[in-house]
């Protein structure tokens, strides 16, 4: 899939010849997906010399360009410091445009540091920049007078109010999120004619709307939701073509076998669960890691989820082995950017998935494992910086308490550490607001006061 950019890497190769000075792509942001992440980074320098020089024509629209393009190095790398360049070049961009001078030119590149803060959110867990990226959408939306700007704020707008409500939100919520993207994803669609970006753009709109229902679905417990977010990845898939558009169309199957892989588990349907993990087994095998480091990191960990689930589903030793197996491949990726969620995600879900495999085997050096590996992710982690992680890791680390004695049979002082753990999760999943990990928490209080253990169902 990914052969014509290993053609392009071997004519503009970073060992052999340098790429043209104003790049590969010319500014064509859909050519973006045929480079690797090495040869995208020298894209990103190319764009921004273009910018920088003397009598260069439209500096504002180059300094755009160049921003969409750190904004993708960011995006497959988990690098701050590219999506710091990505919204410092975006507001350069805005101030060449000038709102009074060119206000559609303005307007896209206020929804470029609106799409650059809502990654940084997705990326690093702060809220804070969703705050952000929605300020600079209403004021991208109020400037904007037609193009591509007007849907993408609406888009943006209604997708950050949408993460807003998915803690509390029920699914009637749920659905009138969703509503909200069917105009701006037709005002996109409608612009491919005059605009070649508009398409990718709309496709991108389908799977940001993806993502989302998968996240209601999955807090919810909600199959209708999940069909949605399956039947929007399908659409999303089906507009892409794959040989020039690989890692889009990677993404949307991989959103897709989330999809599918919480509806087996939701409904109970271990046929639909392993068909969800072949599935996403043919998505990391397609995937090159070279081509998006992140985004084979992120195929991996969702992969890992299925075998999870599917292992929680049968009760297999076997498919929980490959689940760790999955997350330790995500892991070597992960462990350079330290500060990403899916990082502290992934980590608590291989503790859990070893102690499960050594509840059903009996083998407590499974579970040394397990309880060290937790314990060196809290000693990288502060509950000042990123409290809701390090709030998770203290249930996960409770579970791995429980799981010991339910092996042993004996209380060595475990009993009272995982409840000291649960109830310091517990005070700050109430600081924050975090009602459904707050039940989570005090389940497993219960169950840990009350009586023997429980399964543990894997969270997506």
């Amino acid at each position: 899939m990914f052969e014509f950019g290993r053609e392009l890497k071997r004519l503009f190769g970073a060992d052999t010849v340098s790429a043209p000075r104003d790049g590969l792509t010319g500014g064509d942001a859909s050519l973006l997906e045929l480079l690797d992440l090495r040869m995208i980074a020298k894209e990103g320098r190319a764009a921004d010399i273009a910018a920088g020089r003397v009598g260069a024509k439209d500096q504002a629209q180059r300094r755009l360009e160049g921003a969409i393009i750190w904004r993708e190095v960011a995006r497959r790398s988990g690098d701050a410091a590219a999506l710091r360049k990505a919204a410092a070049t975006a507001e350069a961009a805005a101030e060449a445009f000038g709102r009074d001078r060119r206000p559609d030119g303005w307007a896209r590149a206020r929804c470029e540091q609106a799409f650059c803060a809502m990654l940084g959110a997705e990326l690093f867990g702060d809220e804070g920049l969703n705050a952000a990226a929605d300020v600079a959408f209403r004021d991208a939306r109020s400037a904007a007078r037609g193009g591509l700007s007007l849907p993408l704020a609406d888009i943006g707008i209604a997708a950050i109010e949408a993460r807003g409500q998915m803690a509390t939100g029920d699914a009637q919520a749920a659905r009138v999120a969703v509503a909200r993207f069917a105009h701006p994803i037709a005002g996109l669609q409608s612009l491919t004619r005059r605009c070649r970006a508009a398409r990718l753009l709309a496709i991108e709109a389908r799977l940001v709307l993806a993502d989302l229902l998968i996240g209601w679905g999955a807090r919810l417990r909600d199959s209708e939701l999940l069909a949605m977010a399956r039947d929007e990845a399908d659409l999303a898939a089906k507009g892409l073509d794959t040989a020039y558009e690989p890692l889009s169309w990677a993404r949307a199957m991989a959103l897709r076998g989330q999809a599918v892989a919480l509806l087996g588990e939701v409904d109970g349907e271990v046929e639909v669960l392993a068909q969800a993990v072949g599935d996403l087994a043919e998505v990391v095998g397609e995937l090159s890691r070279e081509q998006s480091p992140l985004d084979w990191a992120r195929t991996q960990t969702a992969l890992a989820q299925g075998l999870q689930a599917l292992g929680e589903a049968g009760g297999s030793e076997r498919a929980y082995e490959q689940a760790v197996t999955c997350y330790d491949r995500a892991a070597h990726v992960l462990k350079k950017v330290p500060a990403l969620s899916l990082r502290a995600f992934g980590a608590s879900n291989r503790a859990l998935c070893l102690a499960r495999s050594a509840e059903l085997s009996g083998d407590l050096t499974v579970l040394d494992a397990a309880e060290s590996a937790f314990k060196i992710e809290l000693t990288a982690i502060t509950a000042r910086r990123d409290p809701a992680a390090w709030a998770l890791l203290q249930v996960n680390l409770a579970r791995l308490y429980e799981a010991r004695l339910d092996i042993t049979g004996k209380d060595r002082g475990e009993r009272a550490n995982a409840a000291m753990a649960l109830n310091a999760a517990l005070d700050v999943f109430g600081e924050l607001g975090l009602r459904s990990l707050s039940i989570v928490a005090a389940d497993a209080l219960e169950r840990l006061i009350g009586g023997p253990s429980t399964t543990a169902r894997p969270a997506y």
